[in-house]
């Protein structure tokens, strides 16, 4: 059996479990959970899984659900997806709407979760045509930037083993039934800070009483401005962004302190120094200038790496899906200035892993045409974190099962041959955890 022939075989199942994805997906929309926060749907993970016949440990850095189906001697492929949502209130008014208050599956994990357990069952159901160990990981937390390494440092490689090639996907807001990736830096490296800027506080009639830490913070919020234009050559890439800034209670009060939150996106190690460089010492710098009596606090909230596609990886992954799928539905988007943590599983082994983690489409096609036609796409296609944010269930779902199906049988070996390899000794059935 050829590989498209074992492809065509493995994806001939798909039509019977549509219905069942969708509204698999809408119920996991529904029920949305916070970073480590996503028992319900670990829960659920782990019992579909499990029923397919794939062997399942629970609570692997924390939440998290690994599920491994060893069948004959063959390479290891890693398949990722992750499940926490977002403090979202959801705006978009679909009978499956999120019901916890504001909480929302605002960045489309619901689809990867769903589109990740709809591959692992046709893999399992084709597993006569391949030959290999599939390690399906539901992955907690990367919103927060801590759910793969917390399933890595939880022992992930001296219990599951180290994979071959790690394979994942993302739903974005491209055309639905479109595959995007990028060889190289893929998605960008994140730095997230909080700033507490120490002023003196007075009486909001008697300014000069006071050292006014929201003069100063505005003034540095002005000043970051120019870190990017004036910083950072033309040819690099960097977005600076100052996301949150808070200061004071009343308006007649001038108060002690600001806080701002900041982020910090960057593609290359050396650009990413620069910047954080140029960004402490604005801080510092308008602290000084405006005679602050105590140097301003800057502490990390979280931090993704930069996303690595491996070259060769992305080129045979690729090819695969667009042959199913059709070379004109494979596009490269670019860099995407969105961070993603699924890097760990592929840097954080004895041995660099190929990465090859793609975009597939969640929005009209119809409506995508007409807004970029208009100018309109940023403001008319809800992307990714908006509380409109809303994939097209059909196709989208068939095309993350395709998508990751075939990409899982582009790396797999080929029929089974030889004896079944055991499982690592430490794996657990879905009832235990840690």
């Amino acid at each position: 059996m050829t590989a498209a022939e074992r492809t065509a075989s493995a994806l001939r199942g798909l039509d019977a479990i549509k219905g069942e994805l969708a509204d698999l997906y809408r119920d996991l929309h529904a029920h949305p959970e916070l970073s480590f926060e996503e028992h319900r749907t670990a829960a659920e993970v782990a019992r579909r899984a499990a029923s397919y016949g794939y062997e399942v440990t629970t609570g692997v850095g924390r939440t998290g659900v690994v599920a491994v189906l060893a069948n004959g001697e063959g390479p290891t492929v890693l398949l990722r997806a992750d499940f926490d949502a977002l403090p979202v209130t959801e705006r978009t008014g679909l009978p499956y709407a999120s019901v916890n208050d504001g909480v929302m599956h605002a960045c489309g994990h619901d689809m990867h979760v769903t589109c990740l357990l709809g591959a692992l069952r046709l893999l399992a159901d084709a597993r006569d045509g391949w030959s290999g160990r599939i390690v399906g990981v539901f992955q907690p937390a990367e919103e927060t930037a801590q759910g793969a390494r917390a399933m890595v440092e939880d022992g992930f490689y001296e219990r599951f083993g180290i994979p071959d090639v790690v394979l994942g996907q993302h739903v974005a807001p491209l055309p639905v039934g479109m595959i995007g990736a990028h060889a190289g830096p893929a998605f960008a490296a994140t730095d997230a800070l909080r700033v507490r800027m120490f002023g003196k506080g007075a009486h909001g009639s008697r300014p000069e009483a006071s050292i006014d830490p929201v003069v100063m913070a505005a003034a540095t919020v002005m000043r970051l401005q120019t870190v990017v234009s004036r910083e950072i050559a033309g040819g690099e890439t960097a977005v600076v962004t100052v996301g949150s800034l808070r200061a004071g209670t009343k308006d007649n009060i001038i108060p002690d302190e600001a806080e701002l939150q900041i982020n910090i996106r960057t593609y290359t190690p050396e650009v990413r120094r620069r910047v954080l460089a140029a960004v402490e010492r604005i801080i510092k710098g308008e602290a000084a200038t405006a005679g602050a009596e105590r140097e301003p606090e800057i502490t990390e909230i979280d931090a993704f790496p930069v996303l690595d596609n491996d070259a060769a990886a992305v080129e045979r992954t690729m090819a695969a899906i667009g042959a199913v799928l059709g070379e004109d539905r494979i596009l490269d988007p670019g860099p995407v200035t969105g961070s993603e943590d699924v890097g760990y599983f592929a840097t954080c082994a004895d041995r660099e892993v190929p990465l090859c983690y793609w975009l597939f489409g969640g929005a009209g096609p119809a409506e995508v045409v007409t807004a970029q036609k208009a100018g309109t796409f940023e403001r008319d296609i809800p992307s990714n974190h908006s509380p409109f944010f809303a994939p097209l269930v059909e196709p989208a779902v068939t095309t993350g099962v395709t998508a990751l199906t075939t990409a899982a049988l582009a790396w797999l070996g080929g029929a089974k041959t030889g004896p079944q390899p055991s499982s690592p000794p430490s794996s657990k059935s879905p009832s235990d955890s840690r």
